[in-house]
Order: C-alpha cells, then sequence, then structure tokens
C-alpha cells in the first residue's frame, strides 16, 4: 500500500469540505504559529489575489485571532475555545481549533450556515487527528 503523506491527507480534507458543503469559498490550515500548513483551492504566488485566504499574512491573522479569543474566554473564565465566527456583509469566516492548528473556513452570505458548521467541526477533529493533536 502506497503511503499517504500528511499534506496530501490535508488537502484531501480540505478538497472533501468544498465538495460537500455547498458555499464554501476557501479552507485554510494554519498552525499555532501563524505558518500556513495547508489551503485549497491551492494558492497562487504569483497572483496571491486569486486566493487570498492562502497568504501569508492571512494566516497569520487567523492565529492572531484564534489566540485572542483563547485568551479572552480564559480571562472571562468561559472555557475552551469551540470556534470563533465572524460575519461581513459579503461571507462568514469561521475558525475551528484542530488540535495545534486551526481549520479556518470562508463561506458565502447566503450559505446554510448549520450544514457549514457541523461539517467544519467534524473536518478540524479529522485535521487533528491526522496532525496528531488527538
Amino acid at each position: 500500500m502506497a503511503q499517504k503523506y500528511r499534506s496530501d491527507e490535508l488537502e484531501e480534507k480540505l478538497k472533501t469540505l468544498h465538495t460537500v458543503v455547498d458555499g464554501v469559498k476557501a479552507t485554510v490550515i494554519v498552525n499555532i504559529d501563524g505558518l500556513l500548513v495547508a489551503s485549497f483551492p491551492p494558492g497562487d504566488e504569483d497572483n496571491p489575489h486569486e486566493n487570498p485566504t492562502s497568504s501569508p499574512q492571512v494566516a497569520a491573522m487567523s492565529a492572531t485571532l484564534i489566540g485572542l479569543a483563547e485568551r479572552t474566554l480564559g480571562r472571562l473564565a468561559q472555557g475552551d475555545l469551540e470556534r470563533l465566527l465572524m460575519e461581513g456583509e459579503e461571507g462568514v469566516m469561521v475558525v475551528y481549533p484542530a488540535g495545534r492548528a486551526s481549520l479556518a473556513v470562508l463561506v458565502d452570505k447566503d450559505a446554510r450556515m448549520a450544514h457549514v458548521l457541523f461539517a467544519a467541526k467534524k473536518a478540524a477533529a479529522e485535521v487533528a487527528e491526522i496532525l496528531g493533536g488527538r
């Protein structure tokens, strides 16, 4: 049996999320240091505006947001972070912790959010398992 690399497994998880959930525009996995682990669709280094979620700046900002949310919840004695949800005029970004990384999902404004949240939470758990954060 051929060995499957973590990067291939992660990209496959992100691709699956895109195919099973309507309205998902982009997904990214970011480690706690703010480094990009994987993204789908993959970024184009020559044209970072094509898929801005795969840029190093977005990865760093996502890690910063997660860190702030975790510290704020801890300070307010509200327990561990379950998800971070940000709604904008044009869409929604939901971020789930995934072990020592985070899964960020960019979604159309009119997507069925219950379906998105369920699938993203499941994908984040699978990402954590792949990365060894069981």
